[in-house]
């Protein structure tokens, strides 16, 4: 999708360094088991609709870690090769989180590139 909020892997770097991304890892949890991006929260992408759309405490209960807020910058989803990334930013726009970006490169890349 051409003009897509994109992250790439050295822009990805920079955010994790200076702690101003939140990273999502919307693969299943078998997948995410085998191996992420430190620091990702694992929501696989059938659950992700309805986990941006809780109550902050009940994603708080379920997830472990404080809800994103709608304002939030840099808030970069990411799959094994990149489509579901993808469905995930695009979704998680649609639903108003306007920071809300793709890791193009996708697990893939990182694992390539810095596993």
């Amino acid at each position: 999708m051409a003009g897509a909020p994109t992250v790439s892997l050295p822009e990805l770097r920079s955010l994790l360094a200076s702690g101003r991304a939140r990273l999502f890892d919307v693969r299943s949890r078998e997948e995410a088991a085998a191996g992420t991006i430190p620091g990702a929260l694992n929501i696989p992408v059938s659950e992700l609709e309805s986990a941006l759309q809780m109550e902050p405490a009940a994603f708080q209960a379920l997830y472990s870690a404080e809800k994103p807020k709608l304002e939030d910058e840099h808030l970069v989803f990411f799959c094994q090769m990149g489509k579901r990334g993808l469905q995930a930013m695009q979704l998680a726009r649609s639903l108003g989180y306007t920071g809300a970006r793709n890791y193009a490169g996708a697990y893939r890349e990182w694992l390539e590139k810095e596993g």
